[in-house]
């Protein structure tokens, strides 16, 4: 069975076809009409120009050379009208100069005639998906930017690893299943557990949060489940879990990858029968309450090493949404600076400040380890610090206005290495690079984590 392209906002995405030989575009409109397409026809390049503006079509398909207007004229046009439109180019006489003048121009693709019928449609299937993801790329941005961006709670950013992550958050939201959410700490994973509530039906009722790593593990349990009256020294009357006080709405549970064996094992009842028991109490209580976890762990190595539940990781990782560090979305630094600027000022009640051109290229160069997080504290310093209304280079925390250039490799570099010590010492800086994560830095060395670590167990550093 063929598949069918992507629809974009219609059932059957648009599709204009600009050409001025008659037989052509008879032949692609019969092709694009069987291959799911809707096919509009021009011909030539000047009734191309009309149709774009009258139709408004997902896809512009166009001969380059054409009496009058060209290709490449249409595909201006297509761009100025509306900038998410691929276009692909047709022309007998392709060149790798006329080629490189087409991408350059902002063409979706450059295809010579004569082409076989399965190339071009497999082209067009791609810019059809193409369209669709720009077209919500775009929808998602507006939505962000229309948020307040006064809020402390409101997700912040268009670069596209951290836009996929807030689709896929989109898309779970009107769902009541589980959702993990992986990242460094300082990432803004509480921030991606409130879009998905606040998206979701359950926005009405309340959203509760913990983390897990920062209670002992009896009061934790006592905290999520409650506890009945002289369960244990201290518990001189019955106690409401977040469980049960959540009802209805979500409850976020913070750095789970942190809660001993016994924990994990009251969690994976609740996530299997629905229902807590308090601690103490032997009768269940029914809980209405969506769960989304997060942690900075990689838990697929907790579970190796025995700290983590195999059957509950399982049953957290329905929906897993991984969210990029600072350092892989530096296009979104000066954005959140900005943000973070305007909030610090307004918070503290001083006039509204400015970054210099020095300061916001030292906090792009920086390699934020601590995150979003700590690029907002380092904000909120400045703010208090700075009296005017320029914040420079200065103003900033040293580590980031002048950073140290520390070497790769902290022992001395023999005069003539051998490929062992090369392979170590890479090794070793793409593991710091990913803050120890073993399971990343394997997928950015390209070989598995089994391989990464049998090398590190022969490196003599797998500690």
């Amino acid at each position: 069975m063929t598949d069918r392209p992507r629809a974009t906002g219609h059932d059957r995405p648009r599709v204009l076809v600009v050409d001025d030989e008659a037989g052509i575009l008879e032949t692609l409109q019969i092709l694009l009409r069987n291959e799911g397409f809707e096919p509009h026809l021009a011909d030539g390049g000047r009734a191309g120009l009309e149709q774009i503006v009258a139709l408004s079509p997902d896809i512009v398909l166009t001969d380059v050379r054409m009496p009058g207007v060209s290709g490449v004229e249409v595909l201006a046009a297509a761009r100025a009208h509306d900038p998410n439109t691929p276009v692909i180019l047709m022309t007998a006489q392709a060149t790798l100069q006329t080629a490189m003048q087409a991408v350059n121009a902002g063409a979706f693709y450059y295809i010579q005639k004569p082409f076989r019928n399965d190339e071009l449609v497999a082209i067009l299937k791609r810019a059809a998906e193409h369209r669709s993801l720009r077209v919500e790329n775009t929808s998602l941005k507006q939505e962000i930017r229309r948020r307040d961006r006064t809020s402390t709670l409101a997700p912040i950013g268009t670069n596209r690893k951290w836009l996929e992550a807030l689709r896929l958050a989109e898309a779970v939201a009107p769902t009541d299943s589980t959702v993990l959410v992986l990242g460094e700490s300082g990432t803004g994973k509480e921030i991606v557990a409130r879009f998905v509530h606040d998206l979701s039906q359950r926005a009405g009722h309340p959203f509760l949060s913990i983390n897990c790593g920062a209670l002992p593990e009896g009061l934790l349990e006592s905290e999520l489940f409650g506890h009945v009256k002289g369960s244990f020294t201290g518990a001189v009357k019955d106690k409401q879990g977040l469980f049960t006080a959540a009802a209805g709405g979500t409850f976020f549970l913070d750095e789970i990858g942190e809660t001993t064996p016994a924990t994990q094992m009251k969690l994976l009842r609740v996530l299997q029968h629905r229902e807590v028991i308090p601690v103490g109490a032997t009768t269940a209580i029914t809980s209405d309450t969506r769960i989304i976890a997060a942690t900075n762990r990689d838990l697929e190595e907790e579970i190796k090493r025995g700290n983590f539940r195999r059957d509950l990781f399982y049953r957290l990782n329905v929906i897993a949404i991984h969210l990029p560090p600072l350092r892989r979305r530096v296009d979104d630094i000066p954005l959140l600076a900005d943000t973070f600027l305007a909030r610090a000022c307004v918070r503290h009640q001083v006039a509204p400040k400015r970054f210099t051109e020095s300061a916001m290229a030292a906090m792009t160069a920086y390699a934020w380890p601590g995150n979003v997080r700590e690029l907002e504290n380092a904000i909120e310093r400045a703010v208090i610090l700075v009296p005017g209304e320029i914040v420079d280079a200065g103003a900033l925390p040293e580590d980031i206005a002048k950073p140290r250039q520390e070497p790769l490799v902290a022992d001395r570099v023999a005069a003539n290495p051998t490929m062992e010590t090369i392979e170590r010492a890479y090794i070793l800086w793409v593991l710091q690079s990913e803050n120890g994560n073993k399971t990343r830095a394997a997928d950015v060395l390209g070989i598995d984590p089994s391989t990464l670590h049998r090398k590190l167990s022969r490196f003599g550093v797998e500690a």
